[in-house]
């Protein structure tokens, strides 16, 4: 991973405007700082949330609080709680979809 931009760039994530993404159900609200081609996320996701599309993207990811499931389309399904974490490469053959039964909030780099 390559990081490009400022030597320092503070992360105020209560300053930053989340974004909602709705997913097949629920929701999930993105407060997201870039800097170059890296991507970091605060997510919080709904309670019943599920995503409504297969993806291919890698990501490195903490969940801070609630309960995560990633599930690969081989039929894997690998539960996160907090404080445990998931590295995903970027790999087209074998994408995810995130869902969640109470709602979560995660840290996700990509």
């Amino acid at each position: 991973m390559r990081i490009d931009g400022p030597p320092v760039l503070p992360a105020d994530w209560s300053a930053l405007a989340p974004e909602e993404h709705p997913g097949e159900t629920g929701t999930s609200m993105w407060r997201t700082i870039e800097s170059g081609a890296v991507r970091t996320r605060i997510v919080e996701f709904s309670a019943g949330f599920r995503q409504d599309h297969w993806c291919p993207r890698g990501h490195i990811l903490l969940v801070l609080d609630g309960d995560l499931t990633l599930e690969l389309r081989d039929g894997a399904c690998v539960p996160l709680a907090p404080g445990s974490g998931f590295m995903l490469g970027d790999d087209e053959a074998h994408p995810h979809i995130a869902r969640s039964e109470r709602g979560a909030r995660v840290f996700i780099v990509d």
